[in-house]
């Protein structure tokens, strides 16, 4: 052991509960820590994000473009041949996508898309399917079902 290994003890330094303004002696007294004078540092002088003093900010001398719509729904998608990598006579749900690691996240539904070669006999239940990933499951002898 020697002095550039030193660690303190866990727990012992605390960095939330430092208190400024309490006179030069502390090291952070006076301005505590703010600079002089100025909107920075004045008692709840933070200003809000995007915020440029008074100039006409950036998202609002962009033009808007297009149509955003609210209610739009984010389907995630795999390819037919992703379902490779389950066993013959397995039921493919999202629960079995995401522990397989093939999707992270479901959000608001998964579809299957028609890329690739399935050579095994699943039974798959989506939210979606396109006609040719239906097909190719239904040909290689398994079934499609919409949940």
């Amino acid at each position: 052991m020697d002095l550039s290994n030193l660690t303190p003890a866990a727990g012992s330094v605390h960095s939330d509960n430092f208190r400024r303004g309490r006179g030069h002696g502390s090291g952070n007294g006076k301005t505590a820590g703010k600079g002089a004078k100025g909107q920075k540092a004045r008692s709840g002088g933070s200003i809000r994000p995007g915020f440029e003093g008074g100039q006409m900010p950036l998202y609002r001398r962009l033009p808007k473009r297009g149509f955003n719509n609210i209610n739009t729904k984010i389907i995630e998608t795999i390819n037919v041949g992703a379902l490779e990598a389950f066993n013959d006579g397995d039921e493919v749900t999202i629960q079995a996508l995401l522990e397989n690691g093939i999707i992270k996240s479901p959000k608001d539904g998964v579809k299957i898309l028609g890329n690739g070669e399935l050579t095994k006999k699943l039974t798959v239940k989506v939210n979606a399917f396109s006609e040719g990933a239906k097909a190719k499951i239904e040909a290689a002898g398994g079934s499609a079902e919409v949940i």
